[in-house]
C-alpha cells in the first residue's frame, strides 16, 4: 500500500488546521523535471562571495529525527549551486503562530518560511514582515511560473504584489462519495451510474438491509458534516463560512449560507438519510473519525473532497480497498492558492540567495527529493519500477509533509501510487473552476467579538442539523440566534474587505 500519501482539504479554516495538516497531499511523483537550478541561479549571485547559511522554517508535522542528515545532504547541492548551506527549522504546529511571530518581530535571521492564509499571511504583509517577490522571481527564479496554473500563482497577490509562492500540490478538489470496494462488488453496485447525491440512496438502502452493524454513511469529523460536504462545491466559504460566496454566480457577493435554498435542501436530504437509518445515529456526538470507523468494520463509506490518487490514499488509511463516485467538477476556492506558500521574511540575511534557494525547491529534483523523501538507502530504496519504498525493517527518521513547500511533482513516487500521478494532478488543477475570490483572505479582527458569539451558536446547532440528527424545523431559530450574535455585521465587514480586495486586484 502507498506510504504516506495523505488526504487534503481545501476548505481550510482555523478549526480545521489540525485535520487538514495531517491530511494534506503526500509523497508523490518522480516526474522527469530538471536536475538542477535554472541558469539564473549562479553561485553567490547577488552575494559577496561568502558562503551563507539560509534558514528555512516550516511546519514540523512528520518525523524529523534526521533533520541534520537531510540538511547536510541538501547543503552539498546548494553549496555548489548558490554558495549557501541550509538550516532546516521544523516548528511544531501548536507553537507555529507564537514562534513565527517572535521570529518575524525579532532580529534573528530567517530566510524562507512557510506562510498561509490560515496563519496570518495578510497580516504579515500588512506589517511589512515579508518581502515582495515579483522582481526577485523574475531575476532568479523565472521557471517557478511554469510549475503551476497562473491563477494559483496570482491568487497570492496582495495589492498587486506576490509575497508567497504556493507549493505545487492539489490546488483543486472535486467531491463525491467513497466506499468499500468489497461491499460494492458483493452487491453488484455500479458507481459509474451514480450522477447525483440522491442516486446513492438505493445503495445506502442495500447496505442497511444487508450488512447489519455497518453504517452506510459516516461523517469525516464533527466539523466536516454531511451538509458541509454536499455544499462544498457550491460555495466558497471565504474562510470560516460566516459569510460565503456562491460559486454558481461567482459574483463576489457575500451571503448568509444558512438562508440559501441550497442549505435548506441539503438539510432536508441529510435529515431524510438520518431518519432512514443510513447515517450513523450518533454522528453528532461521536469522536471516531471516518478512517477509523471504516477500518473497524463499522462503516461503508463517507463523503469527501477528492483528487487524483484519492482512492489509493484512502485505501491505505481505511484498511480496505476503496472506490469512489465523483459527483462534481474540480473547483479552486479563495484559499486554494494561499493555503501553503513559501515567503522570504524581511529579516533575511540575503534576499537574492533566499530566492535562489526557493528556485531550487521548485526546479531541482535532487533538492526536492531530499526534502520530500530523505536520503536514498537510509529513508527509502528504489524498486525495479523506479518508484520507492521504505527499506525492509527500517523505521524512517524522515517523514516530511512536503505538500507544504516547493514543487512536489519532482519527487520520486512511492510504491502503490500511480507513476503518472503528477501528470494527472496537473490536468486536474488546470481543469478547475476558479472562484473569483481566489486569493482573498478575510481579516476577522474587526469582528472578532461577533465571530466568537456566532461560533457559540454554531457549536449549539450546526453539527446536529448538518448530520441530520436535528429537525430542520430548527433552522429559523438557528438563523435568528446567529443574527443576534452579529452575523450580519460579520457579513458586512467581509463584503467590505472583499470589495476592497477586488478593487486592488482588478477583479
Amino acid at each position: 500500500m502507498a506510504k504516506r500519501f495523505k488526504a487534503s482539504s481545501l476548505a481550510l479554516s482555523t478549526l480545521l488546521v489540525s485535520s487538514v495538516l495531517l491530511g494534506a497531499c503526500g509523497n508523490s511523483n518522480g516526474d522527469s523535471g530538471s536536475g538542477g537550478a535554472s541558469a539564473s541561479s549562479s553561485p553567490a549571485s547577488g552575494g559577496n562571495g561568502k558562503t551563507e547559511q539560509l534558514t528555512v522554517a516550516f511546519l514540523g508535522i512528520g518525523t524529523m529525527t534526521d533533520v541534520q542528515a537531510v540538511q547536510d545532504e541538501i547543503s552539498k547541492i546548494t553549496k555548489e549551486k548558490i554558495n549557501a548551506t541550509v538550516k532546516l527549522m521544523p516548528i511544531d504546529v501548536s507553537a507555529w503562530t507564537q514562534q513565527t511571530n517572535l521570529l518575524l518581530a525579532g532580529n534573528e535571521p530567517l530566510d524562507l518560511m512557510v506562510t498561509s492564509a490560515m496563519f496570518n499571511y495578510s497580516t504579515q504583509v500588512a506589517k511589512n514582515q515579508l518581502l515582495p517577490l515579483d522582481e526577485l522571481m523574475d531575476k532568479y527564479a523565472p521557471d517557478i511560473k511554469n510549475t503551476m496554473e497562473p491563477a494559483i500563482l496570482n491568487g497570492t497577490r496582495i495589492n498587486g504584489k506576490i509575497y508567497g509562492i504556493p507549493s505545487v500540490r492539489d490546488t483543486a478538489a472535486d467531491y463525491g462519495f467513497i466506499a468499500r470496494k468489497d461491499l460494492v462488488d458483493k452487491y453488484g453496485i455500479d458507481l459509474s451510474q451514480v450522477k447525483t447525491y440522491e442516486d446513492l440512496e438505493p445503495i445506502f438502502q442495500k447496505i442497511k438491509d444487508s450488512e447489519p452493524g455497518i453504517n452506510p454513511i459516516v461523517q469525516r469529523s464533527q466539523t466536516l458534516t454531511i451538509v458541509s460536504e454536499l455544499l462544498a462545491s457550491k460555495f466558497d466559504m471565504l474562510g470560516e463560512g460566516l459569510g460565503v460566496m456562491s460559486l454558481d454566480k461567482n459574483d463576489l457577493k457575500v451571503v448568509n449560507i444558512y438562508e440559501t435554498p441550497e442549505y435548506k435542501d441539503a438539510l432536508a436530504l441529510a435529515r431524510k438519510w438520518y431518519q432512514a437509518g443510513y447515517t450513523m445515529q450518533d454522528a453528532a456526538t461521536t469522536q471516531e473519525g471516518n478512517n477509523a470507523l471504516v477500518k473497524a468494520g463499522k462503516a461503508f463509506g463517507y463523503f469527501s473532497n477528492m483528487k487524483p490518487g484519492f482512492e489509493t490514499q484512502e485505501s491505505g488509511l481505511d484498511g480496505y480497498e476503496m472506490v469512489a463516485a465523483r459527483l462534481t467538477p474540480p473547483i479552486s476556492v479563495s484559499t486554494s492558492a494561499t493555503s501553503f506558500m513559501l515567503s522570504i521574511p524581511r529579516n533575511t540575511r540575503d534576499a537574492d540567495r533566499a530566492m535562489q534557494l526557493m528556485n531550487l525547491m521548485y526546479t531541482d529534483k535532487d533538492v526536492v527529493n531530499l526534502l520530500s523523501n530523505g536520503i536514498e538507502g537510509k529513508h527509502y530504496v528504489k524498486t525495479d519500477s523506479g518508484q520507492i519504498k521504505t527499506p525492509d525493517g527500517v523505521t524512517s527518521g524522515w517523514v516530511f509533509n512536503q505538500w507544504e513547500v516547493g514543487n512536489n511533482s519532482l519527487a520520486l513516487v512511492w510504491e502503490g501510487i500511480a507513476p503518472d500521478i503528477w501528470d494527472q494532478m496537473k490536468e486536474f488543477n488546470k481543469s478547475a473552476k476558479f472562484s473569483k475570490a481566489l486569493g482573498f483572505s478575510f481579516d476577522a479582527t474587526p469582528v472578532k467579538t461577533e465571530i466568537a458569539a456566532a461560533t457559540n451558536v454554531l457549536n449549539q446547532y450546526k453539527v446536529g442539523l448538518e448530520s441530520g440528527s436535528l429537525d430542520p424545523a430548527l433552522l429559523p431559530e438557528f438563523v435568528s440566534k446567529l443574527k443576534a450574535a452579529g452575523l450580519e455585521k460579520i457579513i458586512a465587514e467581509k463584503q467590505k474587505q472583499l470589495d476592497a480586495w477586488a478593487a486592488a486586484n482588478g477583479k
